[in-house]
């Protein structure tokens, strides 16, 4: 099909840019020696069985498969489209074709351009002008981990003029194969749309995985991301606002937790291109055991971002003295008349703290947790959903059990 074609045409494109193309390099995230080359294809089980919790997603990925759809009658008859990659080539192809590349260009950088070249599955949300989606639209992407195989997935999030919606993802693996995962995700937020993004990702132990997440925002539109960081294995996430139009807002709200001998690089992004621009980052990352964690929070307002307002704040603590944490805030200020400012800490936890709980008869792990929630509390309360602060509070005390597990 006609629609098909032009896409073929841009992976092959890719396939050909990506040897002549650098990884990407961020301020004190070493991934040179990372497995995050693709190129290892299979299909999944179709009969793969699937952990109960993702049963009632309103669409259901597994690998390169898509096992299940349950987009509600309402969300149809309002022009809301929620399918996967090969029914928005077929159907969808103007869509696709329109937007593919706005937000992450395939010649970004070597592992973008590989991305390109090797989408075996993904995901197209689109919102007509004027839509208000009242409930959350949620999906969930399973790496196939029972083989030998890449994972690739590709998200199109586009709000177009005046809408609004929630979208919530999980990110997991099944199996236990050390595999290479790349996810990209491009949000295009129109004038005056609303888009709440929320993203948990638990992906496997053995899992290497490169993971970029960008929204272009134009005039008086606003995202809201809320990002778990909860994964096990290697992970280089990449998470980029860029506020182009004027009066666009951003607000990048994230918690990390490593453990065991895991290492996860952070690189967040705002940039302010639009007048009266503001994007604000929120980063409070936790590390056990023996791993790392490293938080790079870069504001950049652009020349002519008059009355643009660009903040961050990166915090980490660690309960090991055998971890590593870095909290690197960086700003960028090309005009005058601008709002900015960081703040920056990497510590450990307040030995205070764990006596006076301990002192009440609380065990000391328990004791450990709870002065962690406290820790991640401004990051999830400012997630403007409820139900997603529910699942990261559950999800966050999953991953410190199982830390506290390997101790």
């Amino acid at each position: 099909m006609e629609e098909a074609l032009w896409f073929k045409g841009i992976q092959a494109k890719a396939a050909a840019l990506a040897p002549t193309l650098k990884r990407p390099v961020f301020d004190k995230i070493d991934s040179r020696d990372w497995d995050l080359e693709l190129g290892a294809r299979d299909q999944t089980d179709p009969e793969l069985a699937i952990p109960p919790e993702f049963a009632h997603q309103q669409l259901l990925q597994v690998g390169s498969l898509t096992r299940s759809r349950n987009l509600c009658e309402d969300l149809r008859a309002q022009g809301v489209i929620v399918c996967d990659w090969a029914e928005a080539l077929e159907k969808h192809g103007d869509l696709l074709q329109k937007y593919f590349g706005q937000a992450v260009p395939i010649d970004e950088n070597r592992l973008t351009a590989e991305h390109a070249a090797s989408i075996n599955n993904g995901i197209l949300v689109y919102v007509p002008k004027n839509v208000a989606v009242k409930e959350p639209i949620t999906v969930a992407y399973l790496q196939d981990a029972s083989k030998k195989q890449d994972f690739v997935e590709h998200v199109m999030l586009i709000a177009d003029v005046n809408s609004s919606v929630s979208y919530m993802e999980s990110l997991a693996t099944i199996g236990a194969e050390a595999n290479t995962a790349s996810i990209v995700v491009e949000v295009i937020a129109r004038a005056g749309s609303q888009v709440k993004y929320a993203g948990i990702d638990r992906l496997g132990q053995k899992t290497t995985a490169y993971i970029k997440r960008v929204a272009k925002i134009s005039q008086d539109a606003k995202v809201d991301w809320a990002l778990g960081m909860l994964s096990d294995g290697k992970i280089l996430g990449d998470f980029d606002s860029n506020l182009i139009g004027t009066g666009s807002k951003a607000d990048m709200n994230i918690i990390a937790i490593t453990i065991g001998d895991q290492i996860q690089g952070l690189n967040t992004v705002v940039n302010n291109y639009g007048r009266k621009s503001v994007g604000h980052i929120l980063q409070h990352g936790v590390i056990l055991q023996r791993s790392s964690l490293i938080f790079d929070g870069i504001g950049h307002v652009m020349k002519g971002a008059k009355g643009a307002d660009a903040q961050q704040e990166n915090r980490v603590l660690m309960l090991s003295r055998a971890a590593r944490g870095d909290a690197n805030p960086i700003l960028l200020i090309d005009d005058n008349d601008v709002f900015a400012g960081h703040a920056a800490s990497v510590g450990r936890v307040d030995e205070q703290q764990l006596y006076y709980l301990m002192s009440r008869g609380i065990p000391k792990k328990t004791a450990e947790r709870l002065v962690i929630r406290g820790f991640l509390g401004p990051v999830l309360t400012r997630v403007p959903s409820a139900d997603v602060r529910q699942r990261l509070f559950a999800m966050v005390e999953r991953k410190l059990i199982d830390g506290q597990d390997m101790e």
